[in-house]
Protein backbone atom coordinates (compact mmCIF):
# COMPACT_ATOMS: atom_id res chain seq x y z
CA UNK A 1 0.00 0.00 0.00
CA UNK A 2 2.89 2.09 -0.50
CA UNK A 3 1.27 4.04 -3.33
CA UNK A 4 -0.77 3.63 -6.12
CA UNK A 5 0.22 1.11 -8.55
CA UNK A 6 -1.48 1.07 -11.90
CA UNK A 7 -3.42 -2.21 -13.17
CA UNK A 8 -1.36 -3.91 -15.20
CA UNK A 9 -0.71 -3.54 -18.98
CA UNK A 10 -2.62 -6.80 -20.94
CA UNK A 11 0.54 -8.88 -22.50
CA UNK A 12 1.88 -7.98 -25.88
CA UNK A 13 0.96 -10.15 -28.38
CA UNK A 14 0.78 -10.22 -32.65
CA UNK A 15 3.17 -11.26 -35.24
CA UNK A 16 6.76 -10.04 -34.86
CA UNK A 17 6.17 -8.91 -31.21
CA UNK A 18 8.73 -10.05 -28.85
CA UNK A 19 8.18 -12.26 -25.17
CA UNK A 20 7.90 -9.71 -22.39
CA UNK A 21 9.90 -10.84 -19.32
CA UNK A 22 7.94 -11.08 -16.40
CA UNK A 23 9.41 -8.62 -13.57
CA UNK A 24 9.73 -10.34 -10.48
CA UNK A 25 7.68 -9.33 -7.52
CA UNK A 26 9.17 -6.75 -5.45
CA UNK A 27 9.81 -7.80 -1.98
CA UNK A 28 9.43 -4.86 0.26
CA UNK A 29 5.57 -4.55 -1.37
CA UNK A 30 3.33 -5.23 1.42
CA UNK A 31 0.53 -7.46 0.97
CA UNK A 32 -2.79 -6.16 1.38
CA UNK A 33 -5.78 -7.56 3.28
CA UNK A 34 -9.15 -8.02 0.78
CA UNK A 35 -9.84 -4.99 2.69
CA UNK A 36 -7.24 -2.68 1.47
CA UNK A 37 -5.74 -1.93 4.27
CA UNK A 38 -2.28 -3.31 6.01
CA UNK A 39 -2.10 -6.88 8.08
CA UNK A 40 -1.83 -6.78 11.34
CA UNK A 41 1.85 -7.10 13.52
CA UNK A 42 2.21 -9.53 15.80
CA UNK A 43 4.63 -6.60 17.86
CA UNK A 44 3.18 -3.65 19.03
CA UNK A 45 5.03 -0.92 21.20
CA UNK A 46 4.71 -1.04 24.57
CA UNK A 47 0.95 0.11 26.37
CA UNK A 48 -0.35 -0.15 22.97
CA UNK A 49 -1.94 -3.58 23.76
CA UNK A 50 -5.18 -1.95 25.05
CA UNK A 51 -5.81 -1.34 21.26
CA UNK A 52 -4.95 -5.20 19.97
CA UNK A 53 -8.71 -6.07 20.16
CA UNK A 54 -10.69 -2.67 19.41
CA UNK A 55 -12.24 -1.50 16.63
CA UNK A 56 -13.87 1.46 18.49
CA UNK A 57 -12.47 3.94 20.01
CA UNK A 58 -14.57 7.34 21.98
CA UNK A 59 -12.73 10.53 22.20
CA UNK A 60 -14.03 13.18 24.41
CA UNK A 61 -12.69 16.49 25.11
CA UNK A 62 -13.00 17.68 28.45
CA UNK A 63 -14.24 20.71 28.82
CA UNK A 64 -12.35 23.82 30.11
CA UNK A 65 -14.91 26.62 32.28
CA UNK A 66 -11.66 29.15 31.79
CA UNK A 67 -12.16 28.76 28.14
CA UNK A 68 -15.78 28.21 28.06
CA UNK A 69 -15.77 31.94 30.08
CA UNK A 70 -13.36 33.62 29.30
CA UNK A 71 -12.72 32.68 25.38
CA UNK A 72 -8.96 32.02 26.43
CA UNK A 73 -7.76 29.19 24.59
CA UNK A 74 -6.42 26.72 27.35
CA UNK A 75 -4.60 23.33 26.82
CA UNK A 76 -6.92 20.23 25.36
CA UNK A 77 -7.42 17.24 27.24
CA UNK A 78 -8.68 14.18 26.03
CA UNK A 79 -10.61 11.05 27.66
CA UNK A 80 -10.18 8.04 25.15
CA UNK A 81 -13.03 5.06 26.06
CA UNK A 82 -13.38 2.00 24.26
CA UNK A 83 -17.43 1.69 23.49
CA UNK A 84 -17.88 -0.41 26.46
CA UNK A 85 -16.91 3.50 28.09
CA UNK A 86 -14.04 1.93 29.99
CA UNK A 87 -10.53 3.73 29.75
CA UNK A 88 -8.29 3.75 27.43
CA UNK A 89 -6.30 6.44 27.14
CA UNK A 90 -5.73 10.25 28.46
CA UNK A 91 -4.04 12.73 26.62
CA UNK A 92 -2.48 15.92 27.27
CA UNK A 93 -1.77 19.05 25.00
CA UNK A 94 1.60 20.75 26.19
CA UNK A 95 1.63 24.62 24.30
CA UNK A 96 3.10 27.56 25.96
CA UNK A 97 0.27 30.25 26.03
CA UNK A 98 1.45 32.68 23.50
CA UNK A 99 0.68 30.22 20.80
CA UNK A 100 -2.61 29.59 21.85
CA UNK A 101 -3.47 33.38 22.38
CA UNK A 102 -1.66 34.35 19.28
CA UNK A 103 -1.63 30.85 16.90
CA UNK A 104 -5.35 29.57 17.72
CA UNK A 105 -6.10 26.27 16.12
CA UNK A 106 -2.99 26.44 13.94
CA UNK A 107 -0.47 26.40 16.63
CA UNK A 108 2.58 24.54 17.34
CA UNK A 109 2.08 21.69 20.03
CA UNK A 110 2.71 18.18 21.49
CA UNK A 111 0.20 15.56 23.04
CA UNK A 112 1.45 12.96 25.57
CA UNK A 113 -0.86 10.15 25.58
CA UNK A 114 -0.85 8.13 28.83
CA UNK A 115 -2.62 4.37 29.45
CA UNK A 116 -4.55 3.52 32.07
CA UNK A 117 -1.25 3.30 34.71
CA UNK A 118 -0.55 7.44 33.64
CA UNK A 119 2.06 6.08 31.79
CA UNK A 120 3.59 7.76 28.34
CA UNK A 121 2.72 5.64 26.13
CA UNK A 122 2.19 7.88 22.86
CA UNK A 123 4.19 11.33 21.89
CA UNK A 124 2.25 13.30 19.04
CA UNK A 125 4.53 16.28 17.63
CA UNK A 126 2.70 19.09 15.79
CA UNK A 127 4.49 22.06 14.04
CA UNK A 128 3.13 25.45 12.78
CA UNK A 129 1.98 24.74 9.59
CA UNK A 130 -0.80 26.55 7.15
CA UNK A 131 -3.85 25.21 5.79
CA UNK A 132 -5.01 23.84 3.03
CA UNK A 133 -7.58 26.37 1.45
CA UNK A 134 -5.05 29.41 2.22
CA UNK A 135 -1.85 27.67 0.66
CA UNK A 136 -1.02 24.69 -1.49
CA UNK A 137 2.23 23.87 0.43
CA UNK A 138 3.62 23.98 3.84
CA UNK A 139 0.52 21.79 5.39
CA UNK A 140 -0.66 20.44 8.41
CA UNK A 141 0.93 17.30 9.57
CA UNK A 142 1.17 15.52 13.18
CA UNK A 143 3.74 12.48 13.92
CA UNK A 144 3.02 9.65 16.48
CA UNK A 145 6.11 8.16 18.50
CA UNK A 146 6.18 5.67 20.99
CA UNK A 147 9.14 7.11 22.77
CA UNK A 148 11.66 7.81 20.32
CA UNK A 149 10.94 5.52 17.88
CA UNK A 150 8.48 6.94 15.32
CA UNK A 151 4.58 4.59 14.15
CA UNK A 152 3.70 7.08 11.14
CA UNK A 153 2.04 10.39 10.39
CA UNK A 154 -0.83 12.26 9.19
CA UNK A 155 -0.76 14.89 6.52
CA UNK A 156 -2.88 17.33 5.06
CA UNK A 157 -3.40 17.19 1.23
CA UNK A 158 -3.92 20.64 -0.88
CA UNK A 159 -7.39 20.61 -1.26
CA UNK A 160 -9.72 23.92 -1.89
CA UNK A 161 -13.62 22.61 -0.39
CA UNK A 162 -13.09 18.70 0.82
CA UNK A 163 -10.17 17.71 4.14
CA UNK A 164 -7.67 14.92 2.71
CA UNK A 165 -5.63 14.05 4.87
CA UNK A 166 -3.21 11.38 4.24
CA UNK A 167 -2.05 8.40 7.28
CA UNK A 168 1.90 7.59 6.30
CA UNK A 169 3.53 4.68 7.50
CA UNK A 170 6.93 4.85 9.75
CA UNK A 171 8.85 5.05 6.23
CA UNK A 172 6.50 8.09 5.30
CA UNK A 173 4.96 6.06 2.46
CA UNK A 174 0.67 6.58 2.59
CA UNK A 175 -1.15 3.73 3.80
CA UNK A 176 -4.87 5.00 4.01
CA UNK A 177 -6.71 8.06 3.30
CA UNK A 178 -8.98 10.53 5.22
CA UNK A 179 -11.70 12.66 3.25
CA UNK A 180 -13.85 15.04 4.85
CA UNK A 181 -17.33 16.62 4.09
CA UNK A 182 -17.67 19.72 2.44
CA UNK A 183 -20.22 21.25 4.41
CA UNK A 184 -19.41 20.56 8.21
CA UNK A 185 -21.96 21.84 10.51
CA UNK A 186 -24.49 19.07 10.82
CA UNK A 187 -24.97 17.13 13.96
CA UNK A 188 -22.94 14.06 13.07
CA UNK A 189 -19.64 14.76 10.62
CA UNK A 190 -17.64 12.45 8.82
CA UNK A 191 -14.55 12.03 8.41
CA UNK A 192 -14.50 8.61 6.07
CA UNK A 193 -11.15 6.56 6.19
CA UNK A 194 -10.57 4.69 2.84
CA UNK A 195 -7.88 2.68 1.02
CA UNK A 196 -5.73 4.46 -1.55
CA UNK A 197 -6.76 3.31 -4.32
CA UNK A 198 -10.31 4.50 -2.61
CA UNK A 199 -12.00 1.00 -3.33
CA UNK A 200 -12.28 0.02 0.39
CA UNK A 201 -13.68 2.18 3.44
CA UNK A 202 -11.47 1.01 6.19
CA UNK A 203 -13.41 3.10 9.36
CA UNK A 204 -14.76 6.45 9.94
CA UNK A 205 -14.06 9.56 12.53
CA UNK A 206 -17.33 10.79 13.35
CA UNK A 207 -17.76 14.45 15.04
CA UNK A 208 -20.51 13.82 17.58
CA UNK A 209 -23.39 16.00 18.42
CA UNK A 210 -22.44 16.82 21.91
CA UNK A 211 -25.36 18.63 23.05
CA UNK A 212 -26.96 22.34 22.64
CA UNK A 213 -25.11 24.19 25.33
CA UNK A 214 -21.80 21.91 24.44
CA UNK A 215 -22.08 22.38 21.17
CA UNK A 216 -22.66 26.42 21.02
CA UNK A 217 -20.77 27.35 24.14
CA UNK A 218 -17.87 25.61 24.42
CA UNK A 219 -15.38 24.49 21.58
CA UNK A 220 -15.19 20.75 23.89
CA UNK A 221 -16.06 17.78 21.07
CA UNK A 222 -16.52 14.05 21.09
CA UNK A 223 -15.84 11.67 18.25
CA UNK A 224 -16.13 8.40 17.35
CA UNK A 225 -13.34 6.36 15.70
CA UNK A 226 -14.04 3.16 14.00
CA UNK A 227 -11.53 1.08 12.37
CA UNK A 228 -10.67 -2.56 11.47
CA UNK A 229 -10.26 -4.85 14.22
CA UNK A 230 -7.11 -6.32 12.33
CA UNK A 231 -5.74 -3.18 11.66
CA UNK A 232 -2.26 -2.88 12.29
CA UNK A 233 -2.44 -0.92 16.44
CA UNK A 234 0.96 1.52 14.85
CA UNK A 235 -1.88 2.47 12.25
CA UNK A 236 -4.74 2.68 15.16
CA UNK A 237 -2.88 4.98 17.10
CA UNK A 238 -1.70 7.13 13.96
CA UNK A 239 -5.41 7.35 13.50
CA UNK A 240 -6.27 8.90 16.88
CA UNK A 241 -3.72 11.49 16.24
CA UNK A 242 -5.56 12.16 12.93
CA UNK A 243 -8.85 12.99 14.92
CA UNK A 244 -7.12 14.95 17.10
CA UNK A 245 -5.61 16.56 14.30
CA UNK A 246 -9.33 16.71 12.89
CA UNK A 247 -10.64 18.43 15.85
CA UNK A 248 -7.95 21.20 15.88
CA UNK A 249 -8.52 22.34 12.26
CA UNK A 250 -12.42 22.12 12.14
CA UNK A 251 -13.73 21.92 15.25
CA UNK A 252 -11.75 24.49 17.32
CA UNK A 253 -12.91 28.16 16.30
CA UNK A 254 -14.44 29.94 18.85
CA UNK A 255 -18.63 29.75 18.92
Amino acid sequence: MDQKYPAPYPPLSGIGMPSVATAPPQSNVPVLSPGGWLPPSTTYPPGLQYLMDLDYLFVNQKIELLQAFTGWETKNRYAVTDIRGEAVFYIAEESSICSRLCLGKYRSCEFSVYDRDRREVLRMIRPYRCDSCCCPCYLQVLEIYSGNTLLGSVTQEWSFWQPIFYIRDASGQPVLMIKGPIIRFCIDVNFKVKSMDEKHRVGIIQKQWGGFGREFFTVSDMFGINFPRDLDVKIKAVLLGACLLVDFMYFEDPQ
